[in-house]
């Protein structure tokens, strides 16, 4: 139960069991390199002292100092344009190799998602048509049957393997942006420190940088899916002809529904931070005087006071949760939507599709339903919870 190399327990000294392997990935070696702090939770609580320490290259002074870097450069570079320095482009110059790296991998599990229907196709045929002569062969069935099995074995590798890295990234750039903020709040002067409050600090630490957490897992969709949708159009097109279109169509129509409620949520998302920002700077604000508050017995007027900022901040979190609604049932009812179309459009055309061709197809829309529908959405609604929060933290 010791850590490899070291000879010592979860949570002694400062080891890291990735520290001592080669073995970076989780997908590389397992879960491994947990199965002791598993034990020690099985026999009893685990406190802090038992947690593994973090790695070096991940901790916050490492990454807070990179980035600033980096932030240092664009400012040096704005002053000499006459421009106003970007966070945004500190933040991808630092990150963007390591960020276009694991893209690739989103790429190739997405191609091995769409080609699965392919090769269920050909089996399927084998067994439709098993009495001709120009059916496939047995041989060949077996092969495709293989395949299949591989590409779905890799998809799960690829797809556990992409998010575990991409998390890694996420978790990198907010530890980073929380290092810089705290950099700033103990080097703000006496005039500066009047123009803000705890509670606004406390907000972009705890509320904002989360939202690079979620950028980092789907940013990749925004390019991923509509190149995985005219891949599965073509292959549409090669299966049942024109009549693919209208299903097609469908989802361009959900797409643009869906660009309305980015728009409608990006707004709501910047009009909840300031809210937010106004109802915890009023809470600190009558903690501070709280003393006269009660020696005035001026309680309840305050009391209605927070009660009613709390509820105008609550409206646009429901209006949010809503529109997050919306988009949710989407996913589950436009694949739905477009087979039913594709087929009926199918029908009137008179053409005669055979087995295998449905199953193909309803397996690459059901494919075009997680990229194109949930995650490429997600994509666009965190960019722009993101860019928001970048230009909070960067005005302040």
């Amino acid at each position: 139960s010791s850590i490899p190399g070291s000879g010592r327990s979860p949570g002694e000294g400062n080891g890291n069991p990735l520290q001592y392997s080669c073995l970076e990935s989780p997908m590389a070696g397992g879960a491994w390199w947990l199965n002791p702090l598993f034990k020690m939770g099985y026999k009893g609580k685990l406190e802090p002292d038992d947690m593994y320490s973090v790695l070096p290259e991940d901790r916050s002074q490492h990454l807070g100092e990179e980035l600033q870097g980096y932030w240092d450069q664009e400012v040096t570079r704005a002053q000499k344009d006459a421009q106003e320095p970007s966070l945004m482009k500190a933040i991808i110059k630092c990150y963007w190799k390591s960020y276009l790296i694991w893209g690739m991998f989103t790429f190739l599990e997405e191609g091995t998602r769409v080609v699965q229907p392919i090769f269920l196709g050909k089996i399927i045929s084998y067994v439709e048509n098993s009495d001709s002569t120009d059916s496939v062969t047995l041989q060949e069935a077996y092969t495709y049957a293989t395949v299949l099995s591989a590409c779905v074995l890799v998809w799960a590798v690829l797809h556990h393997l992409y998010f575990y890295h991409i998390q890694r990234v996420g978790m990198r750039l907010r530890v980073a942006i929380c290092h810089m903020i705290y950099r700033k709040a103990l080097r703000l002067s006496s005039s500066a420190m009047g123009k803000t409050t705890t509670g606004q600090i406390v907000n972009l630490l705890s509320n904002d940088v989360n939202r690079f957490d979620q950028v980092a897992m789907f940013l990749h969709y925004l390019w991923v899916g509509p190149l995985q949708a005219i891949i599965v159009t073509a292959l549409l097109w090669m299966e049942i002809g024109m009549s693919c279109l209208a299903g097609m169509a469908i989802l361009v129509v959900i797409l643009l529904l869906q660009s309305c409620i980015w728009k409608l949520s990006s707004s709501l998302w910047s009009k909840t931070a300031a809210l937010t920002d106004n109802r915890i700077q009023t809470i600190s604000e009558i903690i501070t005087g709280i003393r006269t508050i009660k020696m005035y017995a001026w309680e309840k007027s305050f009391i209605d006071l927070i009660t009613s900022l709390r509820r105008k901040e609550i409206f646009k979190i429901l209006r949010s949760s809503f529109f997050r609604g919306v988009n949710l049932a989407l996913f589950f009812a436009v694949s739905k939507i477009m087979i039913f179309v594709t087929f009926m459009v199918n029908d009137i055309l008179d053409n005669l599709i055979t087995a295998s061709q449905v199953f193909v197809v309803v397996m690459l829309f059901e494919a075009l339903r997680f990229t194109s529908i949930l995650y490429f959405p997600m994509a666009v609604e965190k960019v722009s919870e993101a860019v928001v929060s970048i230009q909070r933290i960067k005005v302040w």
